[in-house]
């Protein structure tokens, strides 16, 4: 933990050999501080450092848009359509979707944990969908689709055909969703960013250069979820 202006900062710690100076990041997600120090350097270093950049941490915290916990009546968007939250007690279906409402049976300190377990199975079965259809269109096979909490990464590809995807992706605009989905997607026949690559991208999606801007403006919106 990190003490900052009298304030309690949760604090991750990584030492990185090829690292050459002491640096700061902000965790959205987790509304943490990621302290990077190189091989060598003490941690009392690195922590005094931190003290020494605390005006400016605290402004990269203040910054993130406020939390939205999945609870009763709180507002989810889904593929870029604003879904409210619902909780029915009575109700024995699980999570189910209907008409822009998410309803969650069952009892009412199990919704989080319900709503996020539905948002993850849509978007392991959108994700999934798309990334098979667009992989046979270039005769190219995907070997399996992962979804998980990714915070440095909105998809990768492996040299297997593993595929791996942030599940966030499901709170993206539709179009956000499926340029991440090409891009990986492309990743099977050209395992760098060359012009081909960029090509191959832009045939299969619409608007990459729109969805890379939306990412870069508006990503972090995504993490206040949950």
């Amino acid at each position: 933990m990190l003490r900052l202006a009298g304030r309690e900062i949760p604090l991750k710690v990584a030492r990185h050999a090829q690292a050459r100076h002491i640096s700061l990041r902000v965790d959205g997600a987790a509304r943490a501080v990621r302290l990077i120090l190189p091989r060598r350097t003490a941690l009392r270093e690195g922590l005094e450092f931190a003290e020494h950049k605390s005006a400016w941490l605290l402004d990269q915290l203040d910054a993130l848009p406020a939390r939205i916990p999945f609870r009763d009546g709180a507002v989810v968007p889904i593929l870029g359509q604003n879904h409210v939250i619902r909780h029915d007690p009575e109700g024995r279906r699980g999570v189910w979707r209907a008409k822009g409402v998410i309803w969650a049976s069952g009892h009412v300190e199990h919704l989080p944990r319900r709503i996020a377990d539905f948002l993850k199975a849509e978007a392991r079965r959108e994700l999934g969908t798309r990334a098979r259809s667009k992989a046979e269109k270039i005769q190219e096979t995907v070997r399996r689709v992962s979804v998980r909490e990714t915070r440095t990464r909105w998809g990768s590809c492996g040299s297997d055909g593993s595929l791996n995807f942030c599940w966030r992706l499901i709170l993206t605009p539709e179009e956000v969703l499926d340029y991440v989905v090409a891009h990986e997607i492309a990743h099977l026949k050209h395992m760098n960013h060359g012009p081909r690559f960029w090509e191959l991208t832009a045939r299969l999606t619409a608007n990459a250069s729109d969805a890379r801007a939306w990412l870069r403006q508006h990503g972090d919106r995504v993490l206040r979820y949950g």
